[in-house]
């Protein structure tokens, strides 16, 4: 009779390789296809738990699926009106088509890594070589295009990426410009330049402001006194007619004008802190005569 700890032993055993055997493990993070007798299959595996035929009739290929982060070289390129620049790229992309990937990287991820650089490096030369120099320099913050620029090397990048590598380009952008010493102090100059003439514009514009305002000014003051002359002539003239009525009606009555040029006379001579000696024949103070107050006065 067969001994019952070396069947279940068995047993246990056979249960273990028969699930290496049958069964495979797709992790969340990787992305996975079946090949049989070599040939690669079409169905992309999703995570889980899989059933396979054991080796050699099928072999499972895994790649990690996670976004893989790359920077191309910083190096020298030239914008589309001839000038030299120097551009960093980074790109962040996936395996999405594990089969074509594989049939293009037997090396894997090294092999991927040096021909996405080369597809970076002529998306960037091509990109950059198609706009001038102050699309990517410029103190006009409007001038700047570098969402533009991204977009058409991005898709550049990631329609060949996709059709000869089976890689999805996530995101592609620009991390770092710079200059060769050999065109740095130009650049410099030119930027120095561009701020004088950005001075200058904004020193016209505030003395064509401040003229607008002084002849504003000049104007209302000139409304001005011109309603003050208008008034005051209207007053003159207001005045003249009314002396002039007061004139006539003295010419109507000598007496009266006499008898009140005395009055101002009197009240004038009064004003004085002094001892009198009066002739009350003399005018204007023969009108004293025949009244009772005093012929003198302190």
């Amino acid at each position: 009779m067969r001994n019952p700890v070396t069947f279940v032993i068995g047993l246990i055993i056979l249960v273990i390789f028969g699930s290496i055997s049958f069964f495979f493990q797709v992790r969340q993070n990787e992305v996975a296809f079946l090949t049989t007798f070599g040939k690669a299959s079409d169905e992309v595996i999703k995570p889980g738990l899989r059933f396979k035929l054991p080796w050699p009739i099928q072999k499972v290929h895994r790649f990690d699926a996670r976004v893989n982060n790359f920077e191309g070289k910083f190096e020298e390129t030239q914008t589309q009106d001839g000038r030299n620049l120097m551009v960093l790229v980074y790109v962040g992309w996936r395996v999405s088509e594990p089969q074509k990937f594989h049939r293009s990287f037997p090396g894997g991820m090294d092999d991927a890594k040096r021909n996405l650089e080369s597809l970076v490096r002529s998306a960037k030369n091509a990109t950059v070589g198609q706009h001038p120099f102050n699309h990517f320099i410029n103190t006009d913050p409007a001038q700047l295009k570098f969402d533009l620029i991204e977009k058409e090397m991005l898709a550049q990048v990631s329609g060949t990426a996709k059709e000869k590598f089976g890689l999805e380009v996530k995101v592609l952008g620009i991390k770092r410009l710079g200059f060769p010493e050999t065109v740095t102090q130009k650049v410099f100059d030119r930027m120095k330049e561009e701020r004088q003439r950005l001075v200058k514009q904004f020193e016209g514009e505030g003395e064509r402001e401040a003229a607008k305002i002084r002849s504003a000014a000049d104007r209302e003051r000139s409304e001005l006194l011109a309603r003050a002359e208008a008034e005051a002539t209207k007053s003159r003239g207001e005045a003249e007619a009314k002396a002039a009525e007061a004139y006539k009606t003295l010419e109507r009555n000598p007496e009266l004008a006499v008898f009140l040029q005395k009055l101002a006379s009197m009240e004038a001579v009064s004003k004085e802190r002094a001892t009198l000696i009066l002739d009350q024949n003399t005018p204007p103070f023969d009108l004293l005569r025949g009244t009772n107050v005093p012929a003198s006065r302190k």
